[in-house]
């Protein structure tokens, strides 16, 4: 995955259904731009510069995986799409939305389609008041003072009136809060560690991850599978039964809930695959004897890509002993899962189709994926 920035976006309106606009630009920056880390109050000011109706003003935090360029495209495209068309010239005028870059990292631009930080950062207090109260400690790269130093320092008196309503966060509107604990299964490359990875980042969850890379039979097993099949297996067994335990039973008071990777069952069904049949019946009574006590995850996702798109995955990411496993293997795996999850009735169950979409590239895809996990 690429490198995440945090970017501080000031957002005004002062014509229209101004709050309304404010509220339409914050939906589409959480579905084209990343995550809404933080939201300001909403200030009312006086036109600056030009004869106008009195503007709704605020600031945003975004962690997003766009570079600036990118960020200003993208933000110049959500005003067009709500109605805004920017003068050629300097000339001030009133507008229906209009958003504009603050902060981004720490990083100094000049270029003649974007600075960063805003040059007229400073000499705004309609600017320096909100993004205060969301990122007070932050340090502007060019002064090396912090946004309260700069609001303190600000020769702008313009008088600023909070009004008593608030921006919502669509993020809000994805809820996990009826799970403890959510396991997100699929087959080798279908995304289940990049999609918790990205869902305990964006809702606070506790983050469990299979510990895959340090067994040292898999490579054998790619090699051979029949010598070193069972081996694998019990490897897995211990290993998964030793993390899965100590992680479900620490809580941790900072988070919402777990996320996880992997679910236990899962030593099943690839053992099923790759054992004979009398070493499978052996290594089934261990199982249950192990895992008679360990919790069953309050959701199941099972992120189903075809064979196709696994390869394709398999082949990007590029682990070496990976990149000779055959179609078939890929298609037990998946019908082993499916037979599985159809015959655990006890189990809440959510099989997701993601062949067709690539959630880590598209934010349009991610939030899409969300929304089919949350649907009831």
């Amino acid at each position: 995955m690429n490198k995440s920035h945090t970017a501080y976006i000031a957002i005004g309106s002062n014509k229209g259904d101004k709050f309304k606009n404010l509220q339409l630009a914050l939906d589409a920056i959480h579905e084209k731009v990343g995550r809404i880390i933080a939201i300001s109050k909403v200030y009312l000011s006086k036109a600056i510069g030009f004869d106008g109706d009195d503007f709704y003003n605020g600031c945003i935090g975004v962690e997003t995986f766009m570079e600036p360029d990118q960020l200003l495209e993208t933000l110049l495209d959500i005003e067009t799409d709500l109605g805004r068309t920017r003068l050629q010239t300097k000339t001030y005028e009133s507008r229906s939305i209009d958003l504009d870059v603050v902060l981004f990292d720490d990083a100094v631009v000049k270029t003649k389609a974007l600075q960063i930080p805003h040059p007229e950062m400073r000499n705004r207090r309609f600017v320096l008041l909100p993004l205060n109260d969301i990122a007070a400690s932050a340090v502007c790269p060019e002064t090396h003072k912090t946004m309260t130093n700069l609001l303190e320092q600000c020769k702008d008196q313009s008088d600023l009136k909070p009004i008593n309503i608030w921006l919502k966060n669509p993020l809000k509107s994805i809820d996990f809060s009826k799970y403890n604990y959510m396991a997100i299964e699929g087959n080798i490359g279908a995304g289940k560690t990049s999609l918790s990875t990205m869902i305990s980042n964006d809702f606070n969850a506790k983050l469990v991850l299979e510990r895959f890379a340090d067994n040292p039979f898999l490579p054998k097993f790619y090699e051979d599978a029949q010598r070193y099949a069972f081996t694998l297996e019990m490897s897995f067994l211990a290993d998964r039964y030793q993390q899965i335990s100590d992680d479900l039973s620490q809580l941790d008071l900072f988070k919402d809930f777990i996320v996880s990777d992997y679910d236990v069952f899962k030593s099943l069904i690839f053992s099923k695959i790759t054992l004979q049949e009398d070493e499978f019946i052996l290594y089934r009574k261990l199982f249950y004897l192990m895992y008679k006590d360990i919790a069953k995850p309050d959701l199941y996702v099972y992120l189903y890509q075809n064979t196709a798109r696994l390869q394709e995955n398999i082949k990007k990411r590029g682990r070496d002993y990976e990149q000779n496993i055959e179609d078939d293997y890929l298609e037990k795996i998946n019908t082993g899962y499916l037979m599985f999850l159809k015959s655990q009735t006890e189990f809440n169950v959510k099989i997701i189709d993601i062949s067709n979409c690539d959630f880590v590239k598209s934010r349009k895809d991610y939030l899409w994926l969300l929304s089919e996990i949350c649907k009831e």
